[in-house]
């Protein structure tokens, strides 16, 4: 059996699950390739009664099809033939069920949203399933994936009919932390030391289907070239394959994310729409809502700023790495990672990726401040004096009465404060607290690879200073 990195505490809640002693309706959902599928396979592997898996751009007749052909394979001795409606399959499932000597059934549905085709009637007959069979039992586990996130959360984790409030629990799977992509790669004898992790995440984010394309005895470099660039490369077109795969009418949500990667800070709805030329309606809403459930996009409120003033910024690692520097080269093009290292647009890529994944282990920098049992709000800050030009990458807001102003800075050696960057920082301290007008005590915190190059400026305005390594942590 392979190793499960990490997901300690949704192991630990599926084991609950199984050792319940009622019906249990689970619900497991995250973005394409998050590692779902593996994680149930492994968990209840030996432990399953029944399991099938929902088939892409299938016509109803393809899917009973597929639903009948997994339960001769659950029950060789079965002489039932093939439904021709969900209602007639589902009954079938339960006469099988009923039948079955095991302590605890587990039904495993993968894929669930892509049997919901057009007016297949999967939903009601999936409802009934549920709602008048299996939650009068005991003995029951029902668990359900879906990478179609906006699906499952719409049609089954809020929706307002047959299945409100009947999911019993809801795990939504978060791609790795940098530690946890250090140890996959540990369990695949890869000896790459953190600063090439760093690289590799800022690449393609946490996806643990990604990490395993990963070869041993290259660089970061190199491996970045092979996965994103070669003509055969798993991540050379996975951009077009993962908007479609999750979305119908993917291109406008591809529209959406393409104008985001222009800007690094991130738009307004006002902007996005005026950019995008969608409508200004709810629909455009939606898209926006469903992008960032499904972890593409985030929505961030300025310090100071009220609700209405939110900015969406795109925090997919991938998207954002194929836009910049895949979508427009050519697959014979040969090192075309490597070839673009010393460039300006590779250093502002670093920086800005750098920062994204700082905002991704807010709790390993809390943890590393002391305070990860205090409350905080995170924003960003820009100040409203353009030719001062300040603006801060991180602000945390502590109950505590402090506020941390973060400066992320990437970096491959440590990073030198010089006469002009010490000035630039004292200028930001003077600017945020007289623009904002706060009585917290102001720390300035300095996020970097290798920490500060000691001199007579590194220790003058800098309450903290946290290195990458502290984002490896639990």
């Amino acid at each position: 059996m392979l190793e499960i990195i990490g997901r300690n505490n949704e192991v630990n809640a599926l084991n609950s699950i199984y050792q319940s002693s009622k019906s249990e309706f689970v619900a497991l959902y995250g973005r394409r390739r998050v590692g779902k599928t593996f994680l149930i396979n492994t968990v209840f592997e030996g432990k399953f009664t029944f399991k099938m898996t929902g088939m892409a751009n299938s016509t109803l007749g393809q899917q009973l099809m597929n639903f009948h052909l997994e339960l001769q394979k659950a029950d060789p001795l079965s002489e039932e033939k093939k439904a021709n409606n969900w209602q007639l399959a589902f009954h079938q499932l339960i006469v099988f069920l009923e039948q079955s000597k095991e302590k605890r059934k587990v039904v495993f549905i993968d894929e669930l949203p892509w049997f919901d085709t057009p007016k297949s009637g999967f939903v009601q007959a999936f409802e009934h399933f549920w709602n008048n069979w299996a939650s009068a039992q005991n003995d029951v586990v029902l668990i359900v994936c879906g990478s179609a996130t906006s699906w499952m959360v719409n049609r089954l984790i809020n929706d307002k009919g047959g299945l409100h409030n009947r999911l019993t629990k809801r795990i939504k799977l978060l791609p790795f932390t940098l530690g946890e992509c250090e140890k996959f790669l540990q369990t695949r004898n890869s000896v790459l030391d953190r600063y090439q992790i760093v690289q590799l995440y800022m690449a393609f984010g946490g996806i643990p289907f990604y990490w395993d394309q990963v070869e041993k005895g290259y660089s970061a470099t190199q491996n970045i070239d092979r996965i994103c660039f070669d003509e055969t490369g798993l991540l050379r077109n996975e951009f077009t394959n993962l908007y479609r795969s999750l979305f119908k009418n993917y291109h406008k949500y591809e529209t959406i994310v393409k104008a985001l990667a222009k800007k690094s800070m991130g738009l307004t709805r006002d902007e996005i729409i005026y950019q995008t030329k969608l409508p200004n309606a709810g629909s455009t809403t939606r898209l926006l809502n469903e992008l960032e459930e499904n972890g593409f996009i985030r929505k961030y409120i300025p310090w100071g700023k009220k609700r209405k003033n939110g900015i969406y910024q795109l925090v997919d690692f991938y998207s954002h790495f194929y836009l910049k520097f895949i979508a427009d080269t050519q697959p014979m093009d040969e090192n075309s990672w490597i070839n673009t290292i010393d460039s300006p647009s590779h250093r502002a890529w670093s920086g800005y990726a750098f920062e994204q994944v700082c905002m991704y282990h807010l709790p390993q920098i809390k943890q590393a401040l002391g305070i990860a049992g205090v409350q905080t709000t995170v924003s960003s800050w820009r100040s409203k004096d353009i030719e001062q030009g300040a603006q801060v990458d991180l602000v945390i807001d502590r109950r505590d009465q402090i506020i941390n102003l973060c400066e992320i800075k990437y970096s491959v050696s440590p990073f030198a404060i010089d006469k002009n960057y010490d000035a630039v920082l004292r200028n930001k301290l003077g600017t945020f607290r007289r623009e904002t007008n706060t009585q917290k005590s102001i720390f300035l915190t300095m996020i970097t690879t290798f920490g500060l190059k000691q001199n007579i400026y590194s220790t003058g305005v800098i309450q903290n200073n946290i290195k990458m390594d502290e984002l490896f942590h639990p």
